[in-house]
Formats: C-alpha cells, structure tokens, sequence
C-alpha cells in the first residue's frame, strides 16, 4: 500500500495543473495540521524551540505554514521529473555558489551538507544542471521496490544514489574515493539515526548530528559548506556558506566535533530566519529521544560511516 500511494503520486500529480495539484497539497497540509496528529505536535515542539517567544496562536499559524511546506516539497518532488531545465532554472536561485565552483574547478572535492530544510532534491537537481553531478547517500526502505524508485528518480536528475545499508558498495570509501577525485559529494546532516553522532548545542540544548560530514573532509581534504534553502514566494532559494575549516589545534574526534558546531551554528541562524522552512517532524533534541540504561558511544571515525540521507525517503 505505501508503494502504490508513492507510485500514484508519480504517476498522477505530474500531470495535473500546477494550481490543481498545488491547491490539493495545500488542503492536505492543512488537513493533517488542524488533526494536531503526533508529527504536528512535534513539530510545534521543535519550532518552539526555534521560536520560544510566540503565543500559542502564532505558533499555530508558524506549525500550518510549516506543514504547508513541508507538503510543497513532495508535491514538487513528485512533479520534478516533467520540470524543463529552464523551470528548474527560473525557480531555484543560490546566493554563494562561487565559493562551490572555485573549489570544484581547482581540483578539491567539496561535500555540501544542509538540513532538512526547503527542497533538498531540487537543489540538488539545479547542482547537478550547473554542471556538477554529485554522489549522495539514501536510507534503505522498505519495501524495497519504493526504495528503488527514489533511487531511480535521484539518479534520473544527476545524482549517484548509494545505499546506507545492504548494498555491495562501501559507501564511505566510495564517499571518499569520489572527493578525492575532486568531485562533490550532497549530505543531510542535522539528524542523527545511529545513536553515534556528536554532541552538539542547537538552539541553546543538546542534540546529536551524523560526524560523517566533517569526518570525511577531515580524510580527504575536501572543503566543507553548509548550505541553508528556503521558500520565497514560487521561488526555491538557497545558500551556498563559506567552507568550514578544519581547526589547527585537538585530535581528529576533537577537530569532527568542533566542525560539526560550527555547522550546526550556519543552519541555526537559517533556521531561525526561516522556521517554517525547516521539514523536522521527528523528535530531535535528546531531552525528546526515550531515556535508555546506556548508550554506548562511538569514535568519530566510526560515525563517519553514517551520514543522514539526502532526503528521508519514508516521508517521515
């Protein structure tokens, strides 16, 4: 059933009018918004972090514009496939993407690492259209024909697609392998799923990202940009930051660690200027996660082998 409502989307809602299927996932938003299911309570939870001064009444309206974002994405996402190079190229505007060319085009690998914030996939679609064809990772679903469909559409705007699990590739080899070669490498990386991230502040409390982003820069000597998206009116924009340097000073977990803030602090203060843009249904500080007798935790190195997908296939 999931995979037949997946694969109704692709198949019917590319060839609606772009103000019928619009319209449509607008009053889907609105209609898991006003059921106060448990993603909208979450995500009010997330954002009153984001925004802690708002009234319940503003924050209810931030929450709806919030689901009506998060809805956008899939109906773009799931219209992407029948989008001209020249829509792609008309609707998604980047501030900074000369810091992006300069490294590519001087032989350094670079990994672009954002949140879950605006369309990731039709960023990532415009990247690949400049010229710039990247690899990127994807969480294993079930079942696993859905699983092969987001590949299958990944792969058809430019990317390369590697499974996180049960594939036959390394997939932090060939991560490595490919900034090596110079070539650009796209990470999720504001949620850790493997309980072997680092710890970091975010929005003054304590949560945990993946150490892959930093981690894998720190092996090759790829440049590490954070980059923030956002909706503005029909337009996706998008902002490509300034690389993050590796520190001088402190062992290799130490200088992970310390990148890894650094990052966290970029998406913060994109976050912050555009909560509503930020897709995070989920639980995400610790204070939020159930309470276990231990967890273990791991070196940097190991985490390195779990970067976050590109975008979370379940639509979770």
């Amino acid at each position: 059933m999931v995979y037949w409502a997946y694969a109704l989307g692709w198949g019917l809602l590319k060839h609606l009018p772009e103000r019928v299927a619009a319209g449509l996932f607008d009053r889907l938003a609105d209609y898991a918004w006003r059921k106060r299911g448990k993603r909208v309570l979450q995500l009010e939870a997330n954002l009153r972090r984001v925004r802690p001064g708002l009234d319940e009444a503003a924050m209810r309206e931030l929450s709806r514009a919030g689901m009506r974002s998060y809805l956008r994405y899939w109906m773009e996402s799931f219209r992407l496939p029948v989008w001209s190079r020249e829509r792609v190229a008309r609707d998604v505007q980047v501030d900074g993407f000369e810091h992006l060319r300069e490294t590519l085009e001087a032989g350094r690998g670079a990994v672009i690492a954002l949140p879950h914030m605006g369309n990731w996939d039709l960023a990532g679609t415009w990247v690949a259209q400049q010229g710039y064809p990247f690899t990127t990772v994807a969480e294993r679903l079930k079942p696993e024909r859905l699983f092969d469909r987001f590949v299958e559409f990944r792969e058809g705007q430019g990317m390369e697609v590697l499974a996180l699990t049960g594939g036959s590739v390394n997939v932090i080899g060939t991560l490595a392998r490919r900034l090596r070669e110079g070539r650009l490498v796209c990470l999720v990386g504001d949620r850790d799923l493997s309980e072997a991230g680092i710890g970091v502040t975010f929005f003054g409390e304590e949560t945990r990202m993946p150490a892959g982003p930093a981690a894998l820069c720190q092996r090759t000597g790829a440049a590490l940009m954070p980059v923030t998206l956002w909706y503005d009116g029909p337009v996706l924009r998008g902002r490509i930051h300034p690389e993050v340097p590796v520190p001088e000073e402190g062992d290799r977990k130490e200088r992970t660690r310390a990148m890894t803030q650094a990052m966290a602090g970029v998406w913060e203060r994109g976050i912050r200027e555009h909560p509503q843009d930020w897709h995070m249904l989920q639980r995400f500080w610790l204070a939020d996660l159930p309470v276990r007798e231990t967890v273990k935790a791991a070196p940097a190195e190991r985490a390195e082998g779990a970067p976050e997908p590109v975008a979370e296939a379940s639509g979770s």
